[in-house]
Order: C-alpha cells, then sequence, then structure tokens
C-alpha cells in the first residue's frame, strides 16, 4: 500500500483477489505402460478422464466424481502424481491441473467401462505417441511427466504441461 491509501474492507480485498480454474484428472495406466485417454463427445481432443473442479469442491474430490460421471466407476483416486500451471491464452484465464494416479488398469477392465451421462464416447489404452495425436501436445506432455511421477514416487510439478522439477 502506498503512503495515503486507504485498507480496503475485506470483502472488497476478497473480492479482488485473482480466480483460477482448477482441473482434475486422473491417470490410469496399463503393465506396459500405456494411458487411458477417453474420447469427449463435446469436442475433438481425447483426455484423460476428469474435468473442472466445482466451486466448494477440492481437486480430489472433482477427481473422483468426474471418474463417477464419466466412467460409472466408484474407485478411489490415488496419490497425487502432476501439479500443471497451464497459463492463460486468449480464450481462458490460467488454470491450475492436478493429476491423480488412477492405478493400473487391463484391456478387459478398459472394455467393460461405461459411459453413464453420454459425456464420453469411447475409451481406450494409449501409447504417449498416440496421445499426442489424439489430444493437445501439452496433455502428451502432461501424461509423460504423470508416468515419470509414478516412476519416480515423486510429485512432478509442469508449466503447460512441461516438466519443471
Amino acid at each position: 500500500m502506498g503512503v495515503g491509501e486507504t485498507i480496503p474492507e475485506y470483502p472488497e480485498y476478497i473480492a479482488g483477489l485473482p480466480r483460477k480454474r482448477v482441473a482434475a484428472g486422473v491417470l490410469f495406466r496399463s503393465a506396459d505402460g500405456r494411458v487411458l485417454l477417453v474420447e469427449p463427445s463435446y469436442k475433438s481432443n481425447w483426455e484423460i478422464p476428469g474435468g473442472v473442479v466445482e466451486a466448494d469442491e477440492s481437486p480430489w474430490a472433482g477427481a473422483t466424481r468426474e471418474l463417477a460421471e464419466e466412467l460409472g466407476t466408484d474407485r478411489v483416486v490415488g496419490r497425487l502424481l502432476v501439479v500443471d500451471h497451464v497459463h492463460a491464452d486468449d480464450r481462458r484465464p490460467d488454470a491450475m491441473v492436478f493429476v491423480f494416479d488412477g492405478g493400473v488398469l487391463d484391456d478387459a477392465e478398459v472394455a467393460a467401462l461405461v459411459f453413464p451421462d453420454g459425456e464420453i464416447l469411447s475409451a481406450g489404452l494409449y501409447t504417449i505417441d498416440q496421445a499426442r495425436t489424439l489430444g493437445k501436445p501439452m496433455l502428451a506432455h502432461r501424461l509423460t511427466a504423470a508416468l515419470d511421477a509414478v516412476r519416480e514416487a515423486a510429485v512432478v510439478l509442469c508449466e503447460d504441461g512441461k516438466r519443471v522439477a
């Protein structure tokens, strides 16, 4: 605060704080290192299961809710693998993306997935190279970081999908 400036009232202070989007996803993988990608009905690029965290919802609760909505499963999400800061662009503000461990799935488990709300059209296990063509490059970078986090038993920090720590 500069000389002569008044301190804002607390509600005004809170209203003036920056806002960020928050999203949470879950990394499921096969024993041979492929990752589960889902085909959304509302956009062309594939994603991992997950989505936007709602108001007053934690990232892990949001990831769990999204699994139920998208895949009809009540699996509990595992440990945090990735925290990714996605910079703002012309279409949207910046965001924080959290990726949690969903564990290992086999082809039969993937084939048995159901898509109860119509948001997801299909799902499959894909290599990172295939993920680069099905999803955005940022997703492929984030998935590579998430697989590193699994191998290293660490939490990986990213910016725009690229590992920074």
